[in-house]
């Protein structure tokens, strides 16, 4: 950025999107037209562990920002989201969709239009599992794999930059974007391909160890809802799911009820009032519940 822009164009803050006064005292001094929101816990297996650390970041820490953008005027606001919100099996996907629910209901509140993109895995990407199978390869193996029948949908980094950039320019509020990613690819059939282009033979230089699911994994991504369905938009392989009537009173008072949960039963219980699509697959780990919520 700094080499495309000068020095100056490039502001560092750090602060946590859970004080919305620290935001506040940022929007006042920056005066931004538009906010890409990519802050997020994304870790899946880890927010089974810490459910109220993935509400109190990906829920209310979305929610501060967009009344934030809202507040100060900005004009456009993309939040970045995950197939994992689509039928979600983990609370990270979970929190997600209600993080999704909280954007839709945004517009109209305030002259910022607010839109969503809807991320498959981004190869190359920290924490992606092109450069941990990479790693793995080079050290001899094993290459694990969760599970031989797992599929994930892919995309380039310029892939998700354009989705960005183009959902922001086009997106009048309120709707999802998502990106034509073809076919879902299935990890087993990656992790034998990338071993033979590394000049090694599956199963004699290199094992490949099935691991098992961890909390909170699916098998398989979905991109759209049933109720969802799609539409094309003015950009190549760029589609847009149609508006979602979310009851925003409604919505807003689930919200502040996470605040009352004692266990991460209680929070699983809520997430399903606010979304009959999730069916967790992982029971949450009491002992590592934060004791209360942060004030937001």
């Amino acid at each position: 950025m700094s080499k495309l822009y000068g020095k100056n164009r490039l502001i560092p803050a750090i602060i946590s999107i859970r004080d919305k006064e620290e935001l506040r005292r940022l929007f006042e001094e920056h005066r931004p037209q538009v906010v890409f929101h990519a802050a997020a816990h994304k870790h899946v297996p880890l927010m089974e562990r810490q459910p109220r650390a993935a509400i109190s970041n990906n829920v209310y820490g979305t929610r501060n920002v967009a009344v934030v953008a809202g507040e100060y005027g900005v004009e456009k606001f993309v939040m970045i989201s995950t197939d994992k919100a689509v039928n979600p099996t983990s609370v990270m996907g979970a929190t997600k969709q209600v993080a999704e629910k909280v954007i839709r209901v945004m517009n109209g509140h305030y002259k910022t239009e607010y839109v969503t993109v809807r991320f498959g895995n981004v190869l190359g990407s920290r924490g992606s599992v092109v450069p941990l199978f990479k790693k793995q390869i080079a050290a001899g193996g094993p290459v694990t794999v969760t599970h031989p029948e797992m599929t994930r949908y892919f995309m380039t980094i310029p892939e998700a930059s354009q989705l960005v950039l183009e959902a922001g320019a086009i997106g009048k509020g309120g709707g999802v974007f998502l990106l034509d990613m073809g076919e879902p690819v299935k990890i087993m059939d990656l992790a034998k391909n990338m071993i033979r282009l590394s000049g090694y033979e599956e199963g004699k230089d290199i094992e490949i160890k099935i691991t098992g699911l961890r909390p909170g994994e699916k098998l398989y991504e979905e991109l759209l809802t049933k109720e969802e369905g799609v539409e094309k938009t003015q950009y190549e392989k760029i589609y847009e799911a149609p508006l979602e009537e979310v009851n925003g009173k409604w919505l807003f008072e689930k919200i502040e009820s996470f605040g009352q949960c004692n266990t991460g039963e209680d929070i699983i219980h809520v997430l399903q009032e606010i979304i009959p699509t999730y069916n967790p697959n992982h029971t949450p780990d009491n002992r590592n519940l934060l004791q209360n919520f942060e004030e937001i």
